[in-house]
């Protein structure tokens, strides 16, 4: 496994081969980022994920919300969520990572993980609604925790540390040959909202 550390050139390509991971590091001040994460706890209309999991329903302990430009809907894990209104402060979020990226996004799902126990397995953010091959630009704020891609055929892997403040970038077919997971750890006992910016097409 190769492991980013936090000082990577965002010009640099994490992945290997057969796509294109950019990690800007620190896009948002810590003191600023923190001050962030208090204010989204408190303002974003967070909910439990529901998900089907061999024909059952699950209740996850982390926290979702999902925000648009109009009233996207968006399917994952069989579950169908409506996308919500922009607030003020994520629409100047949006603008602030279009600007770093270069990219423009539609839409936002939210995470709040309470604390290392909860994470993410292994998927490709590649549902229908999604546009094919296009950016996904990833903000965390809060603990640092570790993110790891996994090659679907080579299994190969790759980690970078997502510290407070930062931003990751997934884009052209990495979606299409690799798996991402935020794994779960013992040694976070701390809260992180994961912002993932997004294009849904119609």
């Amino acid at each position: 496994m190769k492991l980013f550390d936090i000082h990577t050139d965002p010009n640099q390509n994490l992945l290997p081969y057969d796509g294109i991971v950019n990690y800007y590091g620190n896009v948002i001040p810590h003191v600023k980022a923190s001050d962030l994460y208090d204010s989204l706890l408190n303002s974003i209309t967070w909910e439990h994920d529901k998900i089907i999991l061999f024909g059952k329903q699950i209740v996850t302990k982390r926290k979702v919300a999902w925000y648009g430009d109009k009233p996207f809907t968006y399917t994952y894990s069989n579950i169908t969520k409506q996308a919500l209104e922009w607030t003020k402060e994520l629409m100047e979020l949006k603008q602030l990572i279009e600007e770093k990226t270069g990219e423009t996004y539609n839409s936002c799902l939210l995470n709040l993980y309470h604390n290392g126990s909860e994470g993410m397995s292994w998927h490709s953010d590649d549902e229908k609604e999604l546009q094919k091959n296009g950016a996904i630009a990833s903000l965390s704020l809060g603990a640092e925790r570790k993110f790891v891609f996994k090659h679907k055929k080579t299994k190969e892997k790759v980690a970078v540390t997502l510290e407070n403040g930062s931003l990751i970038l997934m884009k052209g077919i990495t979606q299409t040959h690799w798996l991402h997971s935020l794994p779960p750890t013992k040694k976070v006992n701390s809260p992180r909202i994961n912002l993932t910016f997004r294009t849904i097409v119609s």
